[in-house]
């Protein structure tokens, strides 16, 4: 099974994914996921309530939100890679990331929970990608949102993805230089 998950090639993602992609440093998405998962819980469990709670405009996601967001978009892009890793033919669907939000329950939970939920489904992604695909079928391309996308790709958008919001949470949230 995949020890190393290689960059993808352009052509396994949709356009709009290149930014996550390319922002994941290496050559092993499995090497970066890994190395996230202390990073991220750190910065989001570093957080007083009030910055938990905090928007900084009118309509943005709160800090909890944002790693729901994560979860989210961590599970659907791995199941994604699941299906297409085992032959699925059929497209799979978009999702409405602004409707998932408002179902997110945020308010009522604490930091800790949803970190512990965070590493939780990080594991799973973890497992998927190194005992689950296969290398061959890494390169199996299949359809998402009505575009092409492999398991590969789908590992490295994982990773980015979540790079491209603690950069949010960093710059816009807490005030750090980039």
């Amino acid at each position: 099974m995949a020890t190393i998950i290689t960059r993808p090639q352009e052509t396994e993602y949709a356009p709009y994914y290149h930014r996550y992609v390319t922002q994941v440093a290496g050559n092993n998405a499995l090497e970066a996921l890994q190395q996230q998962v202390d990073r991220i819980a750190d910065l989001f469990l570093s957080l007083t309530p009030e910055q938990a709670d905090y928007r900084y405009a009118e309509g943005k996601w709160t800090p909890k939100q944002i790693l729901l967001h994560i979860i989210d978009c961590e599970r659907v892009f791995s199941y994604r890679a699941m299906c297409i890793a085992r032959g699925e033919s059929q497209p799979l669907p978009g999702f409405d990331e602004d409707a998932y939000a408002e179902h997110y329950n945020a308010d009522s939970r604490s930091m800790q929970s949803i970190v512990n939920e965070y590493k939780i489904g990080r594991m799973s992604t973890m497992a998927l990608f190194s005992d689950s695909i296969s290398d061959s079928a890494l390169s199996h391309v299949g359809t998402a949102n009505n575009n092409p996308v492999t398991p590969r790709a789908s590992a490295w958008i994982v990773a980015g993805h979540e790079l491209h919001h603690a950069h949010i949470l960093r710059t816009k949230y807490l005030g750090l230089p980039e």
